[in-house]
């Protein structure tokens, strides 16, 4: 699809990765709709270092965990912007859980922000794509392996993962629906040098990556018109290492 001018929400993109990705679609020309909900400082960085590129991005806040949020936040970026051509599903949570210490409460959260908004992210902002659109969703590389620390997580980005090929088959033809599944292209804050070195030395690629290599592979997923239904996974090699 023609990037140039189109307008695009990004969720989460106060800071990590969601910031990374607003960045990179401000620099193909869209205009970005900086989604945050505690990252204030952050949203607003993102949105004056996009405008100091001449790009056009305003901020939005939303709690797009609780009960009807990602529905507010898209008709207000539609209304504010005067359009919704691309949904970019970023925002998300990573919690250490291991089996027998998770909570009700660790799992309703977890599934309320990876799984059930952007679900109904994507449900209403397709209502104005009906002249054509695109969205990806951020799965993790956690949906296709089995880590012992963080079994919910990786549930609820298995359930994005067959979300995105749900809705990939339901939106068609107007909406196409794909996915980026990132490894380790940015680690835990509380990670120390030995844990990424070990990460490295067992990834086939031999190094991390980094945010941009996702916003590659996001835009990639933008440009090709004839995609759909498909998730891109972005981990050096790491799913194949067995």
């Amino acid at each position: 699809m023609r990037l140039d001018g189109r307008t695009a929400l990004v969720t989460g993109a106060g800071r990590r990765l969601g910031r990374a990705l607003a960045l990179g679609l401000a620099g193909r020309g869209l205009r970005v709709a900086v989604h945050y909900n505690g990252s204030a400082a952050g949203a607003r960085e993102t949105v004056e270092e996009i405008r100091r590129g001449a790009g056009v991005a305003e901020s939005f806040q939303a709690d797009l965990a609780r009960a009807g949020g990602p529905e507010r936040l898209v008709a207000e970026v539609a209304d504010r912007m005067g359009a919704l051509d691309v949904l970019v599903n970023s925002a998300a949570v990573m919690q250490r859980t291991p089996v027998g210490t998770v909570t009700v409460a660790d799992w309703d959260a977890m599934f309320a922000l990876n799984l059930r908004a952007p679900f109904f992210a994507a449900q209403a902002a397709a209502a104005h794509m009906r002249g054509g659109g695109a969205i990806v969703n951020v799965a993790d590389l956690a949906a296709f392996e089995t880590w012992p620390g963080y079994v919910p997580h990786g549930i609820s980005k298995a359930g994005v993962v067959q979300m995105t090929r749900a809705l990939a088959r339901a939106l068609a033809p107007a909406v196409r629906v794909n996915a980026v599944a990132p490894g380790a292209v940015l680690l835990p804050d509380d990670w120390d040098e030995a844990a990424a070195a070990r990460l490295q030395g067992t990834t086939p690629l031999r190094r991390l990556g980094s945010p941009a290599d996702v916003v590659q592979a996001v835009l990639y997923l933008l440009d090709a018109d004839y995609v759909t239904g498909e998730v891109i996974v972005v981990d050096g090699g790491r799913h194949v290492r067995r």
